[in-house]
């Protein structure tokens, strides 16, 4: 495994967001499955990853308030997310996951690129099916809001 995939698992399973500062590049793009623009930079990407790390974590309002639980690997009580098939490559990866969100099973993969200094340079989220897709997009909107606020 490479060592960003191995961080990003740390950060994972510890909850460890404030982790995300070192692994992230300053000009690192995330694409999310809702929002039809790139959103360009290590802080809007940080909170859009803390605010999934609260909505895949279960629970209707996407996690406790304050703050973002996390998705632990393999799957905790506290969450019902697990990844269950991954391709890693020398500068990229396909993680796959899938966790139960108001009862509708989100599969989806997080689709990890990262620079020669093992910082991650672009992260995408694509998820099925649209049902899944729909739930997400209310929770991380509830989540987002909590966070910003």
């Amino acid at each position: 495994m490479s060592a960003p995939i191995d961080e990003w698992h740390r950060i994972v399973r510890e909850k460890d967001f404030g982790a995300l500062d070192q692994l992230l590049a300053d000009d690192v793009v995330f694409h999310s499955p809702v929002v039809h623009t790139p959103q360009e930079g290590k802080a809007i990407t940080k909170l859009y990853l803390s605010a999934a790390f609260g909505v895949f974590s279960g629970g209707s309002d996407g996690g406790a308030a304050g703050g973002a639980d996390g998705p632990a690997r393999p799957a905790s009580e506290a969450s019902k997310f697990n990844y269950v098939r991954e391709v890693v490559g020398d500068r990229d990866a396909v993680l796959e996951f899938v966790t139960e969100m108001d009862g509708i099973v989100v599969n989806g993969v997080d689709m990890i690129r990262w620079n020669d200094a093992g910082r991650i340079v672009d992260f995408k989220v694509m998820i099925r099916p649209l049902k899944a897709i729909n739930t997400v997009h209310a929770m991380m909107g509830r989540m987002l809001e909590k966070l910003k606020g």
